[in-house]
């Protein structure tokens, strides 16, 4: 593996909370993958984000971690001793804000578990790059784009991929001319969301005009920018993306919603959605839906790793043939809880938990070793 000396273990900055509505799943994500890092190769340095931005080296998760992964909390605490967010450029050190009560500590490549925005839109990828440091993930091109569903759908567009119709507002302008392109565009019902979130945070179901006026409010409360979406009757399909140049498909896998549409409860709390691994898909369907999650991972520059979602839109209202595939969105840092369709769909594709992220590891290093090549380079 890049980056890995013999006889040493490599030591992982395993950074999860952050300043996002996702605060709370990637606690439980940074859990997941701490057990399933293998303690032989690797050494877990947790570092928490609190929700006002503040790093800290998480004295409890470390604790936690020395007594043993079996016993790990369903969730990691966000507590412990400031740390400086920016280590020295190339340095891949953390530096304690009060150094008489903690020693510095180094590591080798950072694991960001940060789900939607401050962790997943290329902000926190940008701070890698100028400290020069590994990370595994999509950069910050790729993040960016795939953060922001109206800027994703401008490249699905661009790619000619087959997507959902929709209409974007801005906090400011017009709703209710927004509510006249919502009916001219495709009506009610429709979904409405804030551009840059996931796990369905924020979402909301407009049946009429007055609910689209309340779902609005509800969006801007998470983001300035936001769009409405044409709701589509059909299954929700998912595909797990691994690598870079070529990315590697996995098998497909559908999203049965226990509510009106896959909610954060739903996601999270109730249980009440059943996830099927493999999905009940003909094998000429299973093809198709994998090239395209791989041109959609590619339509937005995105690396490493993503889940990409879809709805198949089989029989219309009239009973006439749908429109088949539509992709819906990219999530580059996909949820990887337990019961998280991401690392299950790996699993029915051959590849552990384990495994997936020591491949994501090497895909890290790989890629660092990539720009520092070419980092600074002047013309003769």
């Amino acid at each position: 593996m890049s980056g890995e000396s013999v006889g040493q273990r490599i030591r992982v900055l395993l950074l999860f909370g952050g300043r996002s509505a996702e605060h709370d799943v990637s606690r439980v994500s940074a859990v997941t993958a701490a057990a399933s890092l293998d303690p032989a190769r690797y050494e877990v340095i947790p570092v928490a984000i609190t929700k006002d931005g503040r790093w800290l080296l998480a004295g409890e998760a470390s604790a936690a971690l020395a007594a043993g992964r079996e016993s790990l909390p369903s969730a990691f605490a966000v507590e412990g001793s400031p740390v400086a967010e920016l280590p020295d450029p190339g340095s891949r050190t953390l530096v304690p804000m009060d150094e008489q009560q903690s020693e510095p500590v180094s590591f080798d490549v950072v694991l960001p578990l940060l789900h939607g925005p401050y962790g997943e839109d290329g902000t926190v990828q940008g701070l890698f790059e100028l400290a020069g440091v590994p990370y595994v993930g999509s950069g910050v091109v790729g993040s960016a784009v795939a953060m922001d569903k109206i800027m994703m759908k401008r490249a699905f567009a661009a790619a000619g991929l087959p997507t959902p119709a929709h209409v974007p507002f801005r906090d400011g302008h017009d709703v209710e001319r927004f509510g006249d392109e919502v009916e001219e565009a495709f009506g009610f019902p429709c979904f409405v969301k804030p551009a840059n979130l996931g796990s369905s945070v924020g979402v909301s179901k407009a049946r009429n005009r007055n609910e689209l006026e309340a779902a609005v409010e509800r969006a801007l409360a998470f983001d300035e920018w936001m769009l409405a979406e044409e709701a589509i009757v059909g299954r929700e399909i998912e595909v797990g993306i691994l690598g870079d140049d070529p990315p590697a498909a996995s098998v497909a896998g559908e999203i049965v919603p226990g509510d009106d549409f896959y909610t954060y409860a739903d996601k999270y709390e109730d249980e009440a959605a059943q996830l099927l691994a493999p999905a009940p898909l003909t094998e000429l369907q299973s093809a198709a839906v994998r090239d395209l999650a791989v041109r959609a991972f590619e339509a937005c520059r995105v690396e490493a790793m993503a889940r990409v979602d879809f709805f198949l839109e089989e029989r219309l209202d009239d009973g006439s043939a749908g429109r088949g595939f539509l992709v819906n969105e990219v999530n580059t840092i996909p949820g990887l809880t337990a019961i998280s369709m991401y690392p299950r769909l790996w699993a029915e594709s051959g590849i552990s938990y384990g495994e997936l992220f020591d491949r994501l590891i090497t895909l890290a290093f790989d890629r660092h070793e990539r720009r520092a090549r070419r980092a600074g380079r002047q013309r003769d």
